[in-house]
């Protein structure tokens, strides 16, 4: 069988996970074709995406010309079915968070899109995340026929979903993916319940190069590891004023910020502001290998976020067996179980992020090892990549060659 993924941007050192379950799918049978909108020119620290980038096709490399061709031949070699998507795009265009313009340009680069899928013999059609990507998937099948489903993470789609027109994708899909419970409660809350039983909850997976590694103690140093995108919902200048009272407190302890991100400058300035330039470090972007090391070299893993869909780092280190330390939102407590195998707290909360991060650094070494040994036992039985691969595998085999409606419009 053969499929087609599309993406907004692949790859990214942030959608790592896409290449983890691509090639997890591959093991199952299923051929799989990259599509991305752009990403061709990324500064990439992973081999391993720079290795994706080679086998990825690029819908805007060729810019503004190769789209307007496409979309004339579309028009003229398919003009009934070019009209039905000209209107759906119209449509998806009213009280949208983006103007008319992107709307058309997503029915060009799908003009683009549908022909290549048909030459490549794709019998369905991949998007991740409910935005852009899933409305060009939505347009190639107004235009071919193709079948499309979609994957929904989190804060992108779930902050808006009248504005990016979440509930007519999923009525025209196949099947839509949610990445946890909580993620399909919020998704069927937009639809009719006749189209509950598409939503399907699919976890995120780790694969063997987390969870099938040698045991490494608990170090008996006082570092912890926060890993992700130095931005706003990540939580990382809480967790800086955290660090704070803990230095007032002469309390000995490291905090490894293991990423970069659009606030690195400002997370610096509150650095040297609070004078913890001897106990923050920051790596930048590192590759997959590269975290996890960090993470093995810490006590603990500390996500102080606001809002999260199911962070693959936590899956990352309960793999490594370290135990959790992060908040009560979105899919997080389906899998962090509090007490066992970390500590959740309210999002936003100081004293209790400075509390939980006090009890990790005074917790002994054998209490956080019996805790990481439950997290890696938990997460290998929700969160296998090969056992998820099979199971999305499963969806893609029912979905072919079956066809979502294209609808009547009105």
């Amino acid at each position: 069988m053969k499929i087609a993924y599309l993406v907004n941007q692949y790859p990214k050192v942030s959608h790592t996970f896409i290449r983890r379950e691509i090639r997890a799918l591959e093991r199952t049978g299923i051929e799989v074709l990259r599509f991305a909108l752009r990403g061709w020119d990324n500064p990439l620290a992973d081999p391993e995406d720079i290795c994706e980038r080679e086998c990825t096709r690029y819908v805007l490399r060729d810019g503004i010309a190769a789209l307007a061709l496409a979309t004339l031949r579309q028009a003229l070699s398919t003009p009934r079915r070019f009209a039905v998507a000209l209107r759906l795009a119209l449509k998806m265009s009213r009280r949208a968070h983006r103007p008319l313009a992107f709307h058309l340009a997503y029915l060009a680069e799908a003009c683009w899109l549908a022909p290549r899928l048909g030459a490549a013999q794709a019998r369905h059609l991949h998007a991740h995340f409910g935005t852009n990507s899933a409305e060009v998937a939505m347009l190639v099948h107004t235009l071919s026929g193709v079948g499309y489903s979609f994957t929904v993470h989190g804060a992108d789609e779930l902050d808006r979903p009248e504005f990016i027109g979440l509930a007519e994708k999923i009525r025209r899909s196949v099947f839509v993916v949610a990445i946890s419970s909580f993620c399909r409660g919020q998704l069927l809350r937009w639809v009719e319940h006749e189209q509950w039983n598409k939503v399907r909850v699919v976890y995120c997976g780790i694969e063997r190069e987390f969870h099938d590694v040698p045991r490494t103690a608990i170090p008996d140093l006082p570092r912890l590891v926060c890993v992700g995108r130095l931005c706003g919902e990540k939580g990382q200048h809480l967790l800086l004023d955290a660090a704070a009272v803990l230095a007032r407190e002469a309390m000995d302890f490291e905090i490894v910020l293991a990423g970069d991100g659009e606030m690195r400058p400002q997370i610096e300035a509150a650095i040297a502001r609070l004078g913890l330039e001897r106990r923050i470090r920051i790596t930048g972007w590192i590759s997959s290998a590269q975290v996890r090391d960090e993470i093995s070299a810490a006590r603990t893993l500390v996500l102080p976020s606001f809002y999260e869909g199911l962070p693959i780092v936590i899956m990352e280190a309960m793999a490594l067996r370290r135990p959790v330390l992060t908040t009560y939102v979105a899919g997080i407590p389906e899998l962090v179980v509090h007490g066992e195998t970390g500590w959740l707290i309210p999002a936003g909360e100081i004293d209790e992020l400075v509390a939980a991060i006090r009890r990790c650094l005074t917790t002994p070494s054998n209490e956080l090892a019996r805790m990481g040994e439950k997290g890696y036992e938990r997460v290998l039985a929700r969160h296998d990549a090969d056992r998820q691969a099979e199971h999305l595998a499963r969806l893609f085999r029912e979905a072919s060659p079956a066809r979502a409606s294209a609808g009547s419009w009105s």
